[in-house]
């Protein structure tokens, strides 16, 4: 059997802001989740989103440090309509996440905008356009 895709991770300086972010966006992690060093979240489907501490990567990998320069990876969250990543961008904007690209009818058929979660790394809302 060949390998499969099960988790997808992001190392945060943060714990409780990245998963206050991220709760805003649909994941459902517990509160007491807030202070643990390590957090996975179910998805549908089995995938698991997770979230690591720097300290709690650097406990078993000591050299490892923070990427530098532009983001090379972002997530994104469908949305169920255009008007739902307009809500969506203006609610977190509105709670003080930085708004990196205004909600656009892209050229692909999708409302699209980018929001950056609390270490900077871009997170990607969209939704497609009525045909």
């Amino acid at each position: 059997m060949p390998p499969r895709l099960a988790v997808v991770e992001l190392v945060v300086s943060d714990m409780a802001a990245s998963l206050a972010f991220y709760r805003r966006l649909g994941l459902d992690a517990p509160p007491e989740a807030d202070t643990a060093p390590h957090v996975e979240v179910e998805l549908a489907g089995g995938l698991r989103f997770a979230f690591d501490t720097v300290d709690t990567v650097r406990s078993f990998d000591p050299s490892w440090t923070e990427p530098t320069g532009g983001p090379r990876r972002s997530v994104a969250f469908a949305c169920d309509s255009p008007a739902e990543v307009d809500a969506l961008y203006a609610e977190l904007v509105g709670a003080g996440y930085h708004g990196a690209l205004e909600p656009w009818d892209a050229f692909w058929g999708m409302r699209y905008a980018v929001v950056d979660d609390p270490d900077g790394a871009p997170v990607d809302l969209f939704a497609a356009l009525p045909q």
